[in-house]
Protein backbone atom coordinates (compact mmCIF):
# COMPACT_ATOMS: atom_id res chain seq x y z
CA UNK A 1 0.00 0.00 0.00
CA UNK A 2 1.41 3.44 -1.04
CA UNK A 3 1.81 5.93 1.43
CA UNK A 4 -0.07 8.34 -0.48
CA UNK A 5 0.53 10.50 -3.92
CA UNK A 6 3.02 12.80 -5.41
CA UNK A 7 2.63 14.75 -8.59
CA UNK A 8 5.30 16.11 -10.49
CA UNK A 9 4.20 18.74 -13.31
CA UNK A 10 6.71 19.92 -15.75
CA UNK A 11 5.87 22.59 -18.12
CA UNK A 12 6.38 23.90 -21.35
CA UNK A 13 9.33 23.34 -23.78
CA UNK A 14 10.33 19.96 -21.20
CA UNK A 15 9.40 17.47 -23.83
CA UNK A 16 12.32 18.81 -25.27
CA UNK A 17 14.62 18.01 -22.34
CA UNK A 18 17.40 16.45 -23.29
CA UNK A 19 17.90 17.78 -26.79
CA UNK A 20 17.11 21.35 -26.41
CA UNK A 21 20.04 23.63 -25.32
CA UNK A 22 21.88 20.51 -23.68
CA UNK A 23 24.20 23.50 -22.30
CA UNK A 24 21.90 24.91 -20.12
CA UNK A 25 19.08 21.90 -19.15
CA UNK A 26 21.43 18.56 -19.73
CA UNK A 27 21.30 15.38 -21.52
CA UNK A 28 18.66 13.88 -19.56
CA UNK A 29 15.39 13.39 -21.12
CA UNK A 30 12.23 14.17 -19.74
CA UNK A 31 11.43 9.94 -19.50
CA UNK A 32 15.08 9.45 -18.01
CA UNK A 33 14.24 12.10 -15.18
CA UNK A 34 10.17 10.68 -14.41
CA UNK A 35 11.79 7.33 -14.64
CA UNK A 36 14.37 8.09 -11.79
CA UNK A 37 11.88 10.03 -9.61
CA UNK A 38 9.23 6.86 -10.64
CA UNK A 39 11.96 4.65 -9.10
CA UNK A 40 12.86 6.41 -6.10
CA UNK A 41 9.39 6.98 -4.94
CA UNK A 42 8.37 3.31 -5.39
CA UNK A 43 11.46 2.20 -3.31
CA UNK A 44 10.05 4.79 -0.54
CA UNK A 45 6.47 3.24 -0.61
CA UNK A 46 4.99 6.71 -2.70
CA UNK A 47 3.12 6.71 -5.59
CA UNK A 48 4.30 9.28 -7.99
CA UNK A 49 2.77 10.64 -11.39
CA UNK A 50 4.05 13.09 -13.85
CA UNK A 51 2.30 14.95 -16.26
CA UNK A 52 3.77 17.49 -19.05
CA UNK A 53 2.61 19.91 -20.60
CA UNK A 54 2.57 23.05 -23.31
CA UNK A 55 -0.57 24.43 -22.56
CA UNK A 56 -1.11 26.60 -19.17
CA UNK A 57 -4.65 24.96 -18.96
CA UNK A 58 -3.52 21.72 -18.83
CA UNK A 59 -1.59 22.22 -15.89
CA UNK A 60 -4.14 23.88 -14.30
CA UNK A 61 -6.42 21.29 -14.95
CA UNK A 62 -3.60 18.86 -13.81
CA UNK A 63 -3.50 20.74 -10.18
CA UNK A 64 -7.26 20.85 -9.82
CA UNK A 65 -7.43 17.10 -9.88
CA UNK A 66 -5.01 16.99 -7.67
CA UNK A 67 -6.66 18.64 -5.05
CA UNK A 68 -9.55 15.62 -5.49
CA UNK A 69 -7.88 12.76 -6.01
CA UNK A 70 -5.81 12.23 -2.74
CA UNK A 71 -2.16 13.95 -3.68
CA UNK A 72 -0.81 15.28 -1.03
CA UNK A 73 2.50 16.73 -2.62
CA UNK A 74 3.09 18.69 -6.18
CA UNK A 75 6.65 19.01 -7.67
CA UNK A 76 6.32 21.72 -10.24
CA UNK A 77 8.85 22.74 -13.01
CA UNK A 78 6.41 25.64 -14.48
CA UNK A 79 9.27 26.57 -17.11
CA UNK A 80 8.58 29.79 -18.86
CA UNK A 81 5.05 30.01 -16.80
CA UNK A 82 6.97 30.74 -13.67
CA UNK A 83 7.19 34.23 -14.59
CA UNK A 84 3.49 34.45 -16.47
CA UNK A 85 1.27 32.79 -14.88
CA UNK A 86 -1.12 34.37 -12.03
CA UNK A 87 -3.40 31.38 -13.02
CA UNK A 88 -0.78 28.53 -11.82
CA UNK A 89 -0.59 30.12 -8.71
CA UNK A 90 -3.83 30.71 -7.88
CA UNK A 91 -4.65 27.05 -8.45
CA UNK A 92 -1.00 25.99 -6.08
CA UNK A 93 -3.19 28.58 -3.94
CA UNK A 94 -6.15 26.06 -4.21
CA UNK A 95 -4.21 22.93 -3.58
CA UNK A 96 -3.84 22.11 -0.05
CA UNK A 97 -0.57 19.58 -0.23
CA UNK A 98 3.00 20.41 0.28
CA UNK A 99 4.18 21.97 -2.94
CA UNK A 100 8.22 22.05 -4.48
CA UNK A 101 9.20 24.24 -7.21
CA UNK A 102 12.29 23.26 -9.59
CA UNK A 103 14.38 25.01 -11.86
CA UNK A 104 17.03 22.78 -13.72
CA UNK A 105 19.49 25.76 -14.32
CA UNK A 106 19.90 28.52 -11.83
CA UNK A 107 17.20 31.50 -12.82
CA UNK A 108 19.74 33.33 -11.23
CA UNK A 109 22.33 33.60 -13.06
CA UNK A 110 19.44 33.98 -16.11
CA UNK A 111 17.87 36.75 -17.80
CA UNK A 112 16.45 39.28 -15.16
CA UNK A 113 12.65 38.49 -16.51
CA UNK A 114 13.43 34.60 -15.15
CA UNK A 115 14.35 36.26 -11.67
CA UNK A 116 10.90 36.46 -10.71
CA UNK A 117 8.64 33.70 -9.78
CA UNK A 118 4.58 33.87 -9.29
CA UNK A 119 4.76 29.68 -8.24
CA UNK A 120 7.47 30.68 -5.56
CA UNK A 121 4.62 32.93 -3.33
CA UNK A 122 3.33 29.27 -3.00
CA UNK A 123 6.18 27.07 -3.02
CA UNK A 124 7.18 25.26 0.23
CA UNK A 125 10.59 25.05 -1.00
CA UNK A 126 12.28 26.31 -4.31
CA UNK A 127 15.09 24.56 -5.82
CA UNK A 128 17.15 25.76 -8.68
CA UNK A 129 20.17 25.12 -10.42
CA UNK A 130 21.09 21.35 -9.65
CA UNK A 131 20.53 20.23 -12.89
CA UNK A 132 17.83 17.22 -13.25
CA UNK A 133 18.81 16.47 -9.81
CA UNK A 134 16.72 19.06 -8.46
CA UNK A 135 13.85 17.16 -8.69
CA UNK A 136 15.21 14.04 -6.52
CA UNK A 137 16.08 16.55 -4.08
CA UNK A 138 12.16 18.12 -4.49
CA UNK A 139 11.01 14.46 -3.67
CA UNK A 140 13.20 13.93 -0.65
CA UNK A 141 12.06 16.83 0.79
CA UNK A 142 8.39 16.15 -0.21
CA UNK A 143 8.67 12.97 1.31
CA UNK A 144 10.16 14.01 4.94
CA UNK A 145 7.62 16.74 4.98
CA UNK A 146 4.78 14.47 4.70
CA UNK A 147 6.44 11.97 6.89
CA UNK A 148 6.41 14.80 9.61
CA UNK A 149 3.09 15.79 9.28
Amino acid sequence: MSQGKVLVLHGPNLNLLGTRQPEIYGHETLDDVNNALREKADLKGWELNSFQSNHEGALIDAIHAARLDGTLAIIINPAAYTHTSVAILDALNAFEGTVYEVHISNVHQRESFRHHSYVSLRADGVIAGLGTQGYQAALDAAIKALRKA
